[in-house]
């Protein structure tokens, strides 16, 4: 029988309700409290500053609740479970009509995202494909041909409740399209591990 083994895919982690109510409530009004920067590309997107978790108690609280999760992600990029650390915080307000462009994420190599507010249906996380030699020179779209994971161009995030974590490889490109509803309030983090081993030689990294 034929069988069709899924090549060097893609993990992305969902955890459901990561942060209780109580904390993603207070999250909601101090980050609506804070000061806020202008996105560059996006006059209704802001940001509070970019934050180490050890320096503010309430990224603390959430990182603390993040790390376990990123043990377990990290068995799954480097096969071992390795010790982790959230090195960056900060927060996302997109208003409406707002966006976020396509961008990946530097320095890092877990990145993560935590829903603190309902988000629009058109206005979802979107994924995709990795640019620059992970395809053919040719594709194949139709209005009949079927999208599967293996020649879809995006993977669109399914609905975020407040408190759920996204968590995917800081390399994966990602985007928000347009926002036709309310204000939608995310926090977003690097991770790194405290160490990489490559058969003896070793680089560790620090916050």
């Amino acid at each position: 029988m034929d069988q069709i083994e899924p090549l060097f895919p893609i993990p992305l982690m969902r955890s459901p309700q990561l942060l209780p109510p109580s904390l993603n409530e207070a999250a909601v009004t101090a980050i609506r409290n804070a000061r806020i920067e202008s996105n560059l590309r996006s006059g209704q997107l802001f940001h509070t500053e970019v934050a180490d978790p050890r320096d503010n108690e309430l990224f603390r609280q959430i990182a603390e609740l993040a790390v376990p999760k990123l043990v377990d992600f990290g068995v799954l990029l480097f096969g071992e479970q390795l010790r982790w650390t959230v090195k960056e915080m900060w927060t996302n307000m997109l208003e409406t009509g707002g966006n976020q462009t396509l961008h990946s994420h530097a320095n890092s190599f877990v990145s993560g995202i935590i829903y603190l507010t309902p988000s629009h249906a058109a206005c979802k996380t979107v994924f995709v494909r990795p640019p620059g030699g992970f395809d053919f020179s040719f594709r194949h779209h139709t209005r009949d041909a079927a999208i599967g994971p293996f020649n879809a161009g995006k993977y669109v995030l399914p609905e975020a409740e407040p408190g759920d974590l996204v968590l995917f490889p800081s390399y994966l490109y990602h985007e928000v399209p347009r926002n036709p509803g309310g204000q939608r309030i995310t926090i977003a983090f690097n991770a790194i591990p405290d160490h990489l081993d490559c058969w003896g030689y070793r680089i560790n990294f620090a916050p």
